[in-house]
């Protein structure tokens, strides 16, 4: 009986190691798509040895002949069919930098071969994209993560703690979300992007998809996932010699049985912006930048510093591994889950319905 005690210890202890060399290996990452401005996130990070680029696919022979992987990888990683390059390089998971019709191309490639995705935000350009997109992750039981630059901010997170967890401002019933800047051909966004962004089928509309879903986003989170009762959205072409396709200011109202967020996204901001006001009965938090922001209770306001997310909650890149990995469980309603994303795109899509009629989509 010792014996087999002391084997099943040996057996067990050399499976542990064995977990825990293949976790400490880097992620096997592919890449979809390389005409999205935020490809460099993947380009600053590569030498940090959490991930590993194997395959690159881009259709457009320019573009996959010149950008920012060109010069750090091997040309043999390069292909142009997605399919190809999941079959031949074998990815654990895939980052989707196209265009966000083309998300549903991609989750259509990965999840018959058990690949997870993660997409630049949002989920996708519509509800019918979006339901596929689910449909698929469920039946073949993958992960379709959707990245935003705000999950990543110190001061959303202790918005949510001061408001979820200490009841520090009372009962909310008001948020402002704003988002944006001066626009993609104003601050010099490449054409390889400019193309699809401002093209209302391949990016689903204008500042209302691109800045417009922070602000679902972030609600649906702060709220843990409350349904609205109603969408309200305004799409204005504020500079329509520029962007004569698509709305360049959006502002979307949205009524919870809880409480009402505006969310303003917009191309037409004189700065850059990603910040909100989060309404109680007792007081106010203003995040105003990724690290700094103002809370206000018992008649006074205070500017605080919250402390910096520990890993793997710090980083897009860090957080896929571990959910692949995992070593972490993806909560409904997380900032970066399907759930909180099909909410979004369901919000999104109500406003430019909305915008239409003028009048308010019921839910």
């Amino acid at each position: 009986m010792n014996v087999l005690r002391i084997l099943m210890c040996l057996f067990l202890a050399n499976l542990f190691l064995v977990m825990n060399a293949q976790d400490a290996k880097p992620l096997r990452l592919g890449v979809a798509g390389v005409t999205h401005g935020h490809l460099n996130e993947v380009v600053v990070r590569m030498q940090r040895g959490d991930f590993e680029v194997v395959g690159v696919a881009e259709p457009n022979e320019k573009y996959r002949l010149n950008n920012s992987l060109r010069k750090r990888l091997d040309a043999s990683v390069f292909f142009a069919d997605l399919e190809e390059m999941l079959d031949k390089t074998r990815p654990e998971a895939v980052v989707a930098y196209g265009s966000i019709f083309d998300h549903l191309a991609v989750v259509e490639a990965c999840a018959p071969r058990g690949i997870h995705v993660m997409v630049e935000k949002p989920l996708a350009v519509n509800m019918k994209h979006a339901n596929r997109m689910a449909e698929l992750a469920r039946k073949h039981h993958i992960l379709v993560l959707t990245n935003y630059e705000t999950t990543w901010y110190n001061t959303n997170h202790e918005a949510y703690r001061l408001m979820n967890e200490e009841n520090a401002i009372g009962k909310v019933h008001r948020m402002e979300i704003y988002d944006g800047h001066q626009g993609p051909f104003e601050i010099r966004c490449g054409k390889e992007f400019t193309d699809w962004l401002t093209d209302p089928i391949l990016n689903g509309g204008g500042a209302v998809i691109d800045f417009g879903c922070y602000g679902a986003n972030l609600a649906t989170w702060l709220l843990k996932g409350e349904k609205p009762i109603s969408v309200y959205g305004v799409l204005k072409q504020i500079k329509p010699d520029k962007y004569p396709k698509v709305d360049d200011d959006a502002t979307i109202i949205v009524e919870y049985p809880s409480a009402t967020v505006q969310i303003m996204g917009s191309w037409c901001w004189p700065i850059g912006r990603k910040d909100m006001h989060i309404y109680g009965r007792n007081g106010y938090i203003y995040q105003d930048t990724p690290t700094s922001m103002r809370v206000y209770t018992q008649r006074k306001e205070n500017t605080i510093q919250p402390p910096k997310l520990e890993e793997p909650y710090n980083d897009s890149f860090y957080y896929l591994k571990a959910a692949v990995r995992g070593e972490i469980k993806i909560q409904p309603y997380d900032l970066s889950s399907l759930e909180n994303n099909l909410m979004v795109v369901k919000i999104l899509e109500s406003a430019i319905e909305s915008s239409k009629t003028g009048k308010p989509v019921r839910w």
